[in-house]
């Protein structure tokens, strides 16, 4: 199950942070091409995978005080997902849960626009994050 949450969360890394990587390496277009098709469900996965670690992050509370490297990577992953699913996802997730509510569907858009200009650098920082998570 490791794995696969590394995995994910380096696809959808690689996905939010696509326009730094194609503007580094123009070649990249092609692989990032196929996986764009899958951005939304990569999102809603990811999104929830973050919810699910950031509760993990606070049940593990005590974990800071002897893994203290440990608890932080798994927090900085946890919120890398969050924010990265929440902004791949918001077309679903606005969809499914926020569809009933104009309001609510107000208000998501807003945070997401707040969130936009930092999607890059979530990106990164969730391969970065993903990778760790890999190697751990």
């Amino acid at each position: 199950m490791q794995i696969l949450a590394g995995l994910i969360t380096i696809v959808g890394g690689l996905i939010a942070a696509s326009n730094l990587i194609v503007a580094r390496k123009p070649n990249a277009q092609q692989l990032i091409d196929k996986l764009t098709p899958y951005q939304g469900w990569v999102g809603i996965v990811m999104f929830f995978w973050g919810i699910w670690g950031c509760i993990n992050c606070v049940r593990w509370l005590g974990l800071l005080s002897s893994h203290p490297i440990y608890w932080a990577l798994a927090t900085a992953s946890s919120v890398s997902d969050l924010v990265v699913g929440f902004l791949l996802g918001f077309a679903l997730i606005s969809k499914y849960t926020l569809g009933s509510s104009a309001a609510a569907q107000m208000r998501g858009q807003q945070f997401r626009t707040r969130l936009m200009p930092w999607q890059g650098t979530f990106g990164l920082v969730a391969i970065v994050m993903g990778v760790l998570y890999l190697v751990m």
